[in-house]
């Protein structure tokens, strides 16, 4: 009888691991664990700021992270806009071997953007975007690094970041020669980039934004090759290593506004992992505006992220603390 139930334990753990092959996991990391808590963050409702959702996802965000790092930084602060609103925000930093000088730094928002002007729909274009894929796609993949570290320390210090304001005011006021026109977007790496821990200088950064994508295309970003190549050979290889390169395409795209550029400017080795082709027809090469771009509309909702994209960028992330 024991012989037995041994026998039929290794059976039910070879199942196991026949599933986690055929689901295509390289990791310890969860992709359906990711996508249900993307899940719980787009249930909050848009998380712009100034919102009830944006409170409680932010808070949701806080515990969870206390649950599970070994410490947790809390940045508050109000950010007046150049249109007179006031903002409370808030980073959170959520710290793995706090005490390790070896450090890897990853970030991504947690804010939704407060209007759909991108959507085709002129009457959709003053709501707030659901906000499944920019925005609660990067929480849903850090809670899930987070869920794998807990479980297996990390060999190097590891810090989650997590920025609040990011996709606030307009992209087109964006001038890095004049600070002052960059007051709405990029709001909390901006001011992370000027709050960081004393002789904070981790080896190496990486942003994840928009990662979900059900139809998952990964180019690389501009401002990153010209600025940190060496980063963005590190992130490209290792997804190349992992059987990933179908989805991590050893291209640059475009240069995109995003939170690494307010580290980068602060002599961090920051990139940006994005995939700013988030077509709803499952297309790699999606022109925005048009009827098929999801980006900053009404569309980007959870029924567009996949668990397969994030199992994919989380085996990634996940193997890059290992090298």
């Amino acid at each position: 009888m024991c012989a037995a139930s041994l026998l039929l334990l290794a059976a039910l753990a070879g199942c196991n691991m026949m599933d986690r092959i055929r689901g295509g996991a390289k990791t310890s990391f969860n992709g359906d664990s990711a996508l249900a808590y993307a899940r719980t963050q787009v249930e909050f409702g848009p998380r712009a700021p100034g919102t009830s959702g944006h409170e409680r996802g932010g808070d949701w965000i806080v515990t969870q992270m206390r649950a599970r790092a070994d410490t947790v930084e809390v940045q508050n602060w109000k950010h007046v806009t150049k249109g007179g609103d006031t903002l409370a925000l808030r980073n959170v930093f959520a710290r793995f071997r706090p005490g390790d000088t070896q450090r890897v730094l990853f970030i991504t928002h947690w804010d939704t953007r407060p209007v759909a002007n991108a959507d085709m729909n002129l009457g959709a274009r003053q709501r707030p975007i659901p906000g499944a894929n920019d925005g609660a796609s990067g929480v849903g993949l850090f809670v899930a690094l987070a869920d794998a570290m807990r479980k297996t320390p990390p060999n190097v210090g590891v810090d989650l970041l997590f920025v609040d304001g990011e996709d606030y005011g307009e992209f087109e006021d964006v001038n890095w020669a004049d600070s002052t026109k960059n007051r709405d977007v990029l709001i909390g790496s901006q001011y992370f980039a000027n709050h960081m821990p004393p002789t904070y200088k981790p080896m190496f950064g990486v942003l994840f934004d928009m990662i979900g994508d059900r139809s998952l295309q990964i180019f690389q970003e501009g401002w990153s090759v010209q600025e940190a190549p060496e980063v963005v050979s590190r992130v490209w290889g290792t997804a190349r290593d992992l059987g990933y390169e179908k989805y991590f395409i050893s291209e640059v795209s475009t240069t995109i506004t995003d939170d690494h550029l307010p580290l980068l400017n602060k002599g961090l080795r920051v990139i940006d992992v994005i995939d700013y082709n988030y077509c709803s027809d499952g297309s790699t090469k999606c022109v925005e505006p048009g009827p098929l771009n999801l980006h900053h509309t009404m569309g980007d909702t959870i029924e567009q992220i996949s668990a397969k994209s994030l199992q994919i960028v989380g085996d990634v992330a996940l193997t890059l603390l290992t090298r």
